[in-house]
């Protein structure tokens, strides 16, 4: 019987040992992120917002209301998650949120509730949350849904809340709705106590849902149309049109609002995990490119294992594009790799100089009238011109 029982304790430890397992380069692993925290300390990449954190054996202690600790790694793909192991003090409540404050969701143990801050509040009463219990809170992005799930290690129970996000297309003349806002989930992962005494945190990972890509999209807010594009017409953006086409898995990782800069400091935290045979870039219009840095962003691909396509910029209303893709295509000749020329797609005489502003969104604001971000037309014709351009993708 004793035998039996040994066997038994090993059999476990065989199947608990390859989650423990570090990750070895050059494999494409969904993990991005994973540790356990215990008296140790030495977490050089947990900063402490505000409030007081203290390591314990049972892992980081965040006290103060509020409390808040950021894990200092920058991630923009559309489809990831974030897990903690976590348990409660009988009054708190907890927040998780991004940096940004964009997104933003709340487990109140006393009032046994989960909730999303979104234009208006989505939540639910979970009757099974009780503080002497471990738990498992997944915060899950994918495009323009971002949903919580809270599962109970001890029992298994779990419950879930999920929000959409509905852009308005265009702003002010231009909008084409009201609109639904849900964080996309800029750009660091921060936990903490709203109020209460204290939240205390075993383990967080950070898990991409897919890897071993055959192409993964990275750009500025051009490849972020989840931010904009409204929900029944999201289906039609470009990137999504492209993914839905290629052969294998694909994904997205636009952020918008940035620049080269920003990308090359977020790639080093996916790119390296996840793997992709090809990575496509499309990104300068919010300026910021040269030559340098262009170079060391093809060189970073290449590095990693994947062929760079490079794309020229679409068409905007100051006509910037134009001396930014004579920059990209020089950068292409001197690494022999391609790119699709987006430029030609959307301009009126498909030469890539005057933006067919038929192809864009129209951006109403008091400061100017903005036409870069591509609508279900121009969306259509950015795809169309892949076809053409970079047809090995598919």
């Amino acid at each position: 019987m004793m035998r039996l029982l040994i066997c038994a304790i090993l059999l476990c430890r065989m199947v608990w040992l390859p989650a423990q397992a570090p990750f070895q380069a050059g494999k494409p692993t969904i993990v991005l992120y994973n540790r356990s925290f215990d008296d140790k300390g030495n977490v050089p990449e947990l900063v402490v917002e505000k409030g007081t954190t203290q390591f314990t054996k049972e892992g980081v202690r965040i006290t103060g209301s509020p409390g808040l600790i950021k894990l200092n790694k920058y991630y923009s793909l559309a489809e990831r998650l974030v897990r903690y192991q976590v348990r409660f003090s009988a009054d708190c409540r907890a927040v998780f949120q991004s940096d940004k404050g964009d997104f933003k969701a709340y487990i109140d143990v006393s009032a046994r509730q989960v909730s999303i801050g979104t234009d208006q509040p989505v939540d639910t009463i979970v009757h099974f949350l009780d503080y002497r219990h471990d738990y498992i809170v997944e915060v899950r992005r994918y495009y323009q849904t971002s949903s919580v799930k809270i599962i109970d290690l001890y029992t298994g129970q779990s419950a879930e809340i999920a929000a959409t996000m509905n852009g308005t297309g265009g702003n002010g003349r231009g909008a084409a709705g009201k609109g639904f806002f849900v964080g996309r989930q800029y750009d660091y992962y921060c936990i903490g106590v709203e109020k209460g005494a204290s939240l205390t945190v075993r383990q967080i990972s950070v898990l991409s849902m897919e890897s071993d890509l055959s192409l993964l999209i990275y750009g500025d807010s051009i490849t972020e149309p989840e931010g904009y594009f409204p929900t029944s017409d999201f289906p039609d953006s470009w990137t999504q049109l492209i993914m839905k086409n290629i052969k294998g898995p694909s994904m997205s990782s636009g952020r918008g609002g940035t620049t080269i800069k920003e990308l090359l400091e977020r790639i080093k935290n996916e790119l390296p995990y996840i793997k992709a045979k090809y990575v496509m870039i499309t990104i300068g219009t919010n300026g910021g490119n040269t030559e340098e840095n262009l170079s060391e962003l093809v060189e970073y691909i290449l590095a990693n294992g994947s062929i760079p396509i490079l794309n020229n910029i679409p068409c905007n209303e100051s006509g910037t594009q134009v001396k930014e893709n004579r920059l990209i295509e020089k950068v292409r000749q001197k690494y022999n790799i391609r790119g699709c020329r987006f430029d030609l797609a959307t301009s009126l005489a498909h030469d890539g100089k005057e933006v067919d502003t038929a192809t864009m969104y129209f951006e109403d604001y008091n400061w100017g009238k903005i036409y870069h971000h591509p609508n279900v037309k121009g969306s259509l014709r950015m795809y169309t011109r892949t076809l053409v351009d970079i047809p090995e993708i598919y």
